[in-house]
């Protein structure tokens, strides 16, 4: 076990692999933190996309799952969204999902440009997925191999009720919309870090379900105090307004989970009822007790669920390459013996020559030898006839 002090306090953690840390600049100026843990040569790569106001802290007991599965183990990608944990601040303008789709296209180009990929992504982390899907269709394509949405959305906040009556949540949400747009012209405070502790009991009803432990609360409150002003009321309107089910209906067919608490306030269970409507081949699965907050919350069910598509995603990426590799020696059996044909033919027609020649040449000297006979018969049969 490792324990760490922050803000906070004291954290108790799960072991977690080595990892390496890096800090990539992107094109507007924003840098995003990175960690990566697994081997190199790994078949598959994993990329874990957190929640809003979170950080990538909340998927430690997912990396170290994956670290567990040794020989097999995948390489390992997790990165602070811009605006959150320790990645840099954002402007107003990039506050939205279509950057974050942008974003996680250009980590895998840094990180992980070849192989076969899952990406797993909780709350606004599987909303960046769809963005993703909907602005680099071919990347995700080519790449993809499976996919674990968990306590996400394809609605905005069509299905969020907050559990509370609907007129209330009605009311609730245009406050929050007036108030995230006072807080996304804030900049890059973080004032409200002193008033999380007041803010723990309805930070705690609002994401968690029946059961939650106190070292999971620690996690998100360490997240949310993370996240800038700006941050926390930019992502509002995009999160809210984005619809993806088209763009979800329209995926080729991966392994596909989707994962959802029945306590979870924010992205109900309607929420993950419709994007496995739009993904007919996806497997649901409904949490008993649980709330918005499934990796900290139901570590063990969330962790078996990616290494079984990490475990799928292997077996397709071998087959994919014995097929592959199949392929190439047909291709080059094929070219072998188209080659050993013509080189058989260019020297068919020599030896053919030379056999005609050397069969030629005794016969040519036996019909000599005959000529030569005829004529001395005749040359005989004529001096005995003159002196008969």
């Amino acid at each position: 076990m490792i324990i760490t002090r922050g803000y906070y306090g004291a954290v108790t953690s799960t072991e977690v692999p080595m990892s390496e840390r890096s800090e990539i600049t992107l094109a507007d100026g924003v840098t995003l933190h990175v960690t990566v843990s697994g081997p190199a040569d790994a078949a598959v790569t994993v990329v874990l996309l957190h929640g809003w106001c979170l950080d990538r802290r909340i998927w430690r007991d997912q990396v170290a799952a994956l670290g567990a599965m040794g020989h097999k183990a995948p390489r390992v990608i997790a990165y602070d969204t811009r605006g959150h944990g320790r990645s840099g601040h954002l402007r107003l303008g990039s506050a939205t999902l279509d950057q974050l789709g942008d974003d996680l296209a250009e980590v895998l180009r840094r990180f992980a440009p070849t192989g076969p990929v899952v990406l797993a992504g909780h709350s606004m982390g599987g909303m960046t997925i769809m963005e993703f899907a909907h602005r680099h269709p071919d990347d995700f394509a080519a790449r993809v191999a499976g996919l674990l949405l968990v306590s996400t959305t394809a609605e905005g906040h069509t299905h969020t009720r907050y559990g509370l009556p609907p007129r209330v949540a009605a009311l609730l949400r245009a406050g929050e919309t007036l108030g995230a747009g006072v807080l996304a012209r804030s900049g890059a405070w973080r004032p409200h870090r002193v008033m999380l502790p007041a803010l723990r009991p309805a930070i705690q009803w609002l994401l968690f379900g029946d059961d939650c432990a106190g070292e999971a609360l620690q996690v998100t409150l360490g997240g949310i105090g993370r996240a800038s002003l700006r941050s926390i009321g930019g992502f509002r309107e995009s999160v809210g307004a984005q619809q993806r089910l088209d763009t979800l209906a329209g995926l080729p067919d991966v392994p596909t989970t989707i994962m959802v608490g029945d306590r979870d306030r924010l992205t109900p269970t309607a929420c993950a009822e419709s994007i496995a409507g739009a993904l007919p081949g996806a497997r649901l699965e409904v949490l008993p007790g649980a709330g918005h907050m499934l990796p900290l919350e139901r570590p063990d069910q969330v962790s078996d669920a990616l290494v079984t598509i990490v475990r799928r995603a292997a077996r397709e990426a071998k087959r994919a390459r014995r097929a592959a590799g199949e392929t190439a020696a047909r291709a080059v059996r094929a070219a072998a013996g188209e080659t050993a044909q013509a080189v058989r033919s260019a020297a068919g027609e020599p030896a053919a020559q030379a056999a005609r020649g050397a069969a030629g040449e005794p016969a040519a000297r036996a019909a000599r030898g005959a000529k030569r006979a005829r004529r001395a018969a005749g040359e005989s049969t004529t001096r005995c006839r003159k002196a008969a």
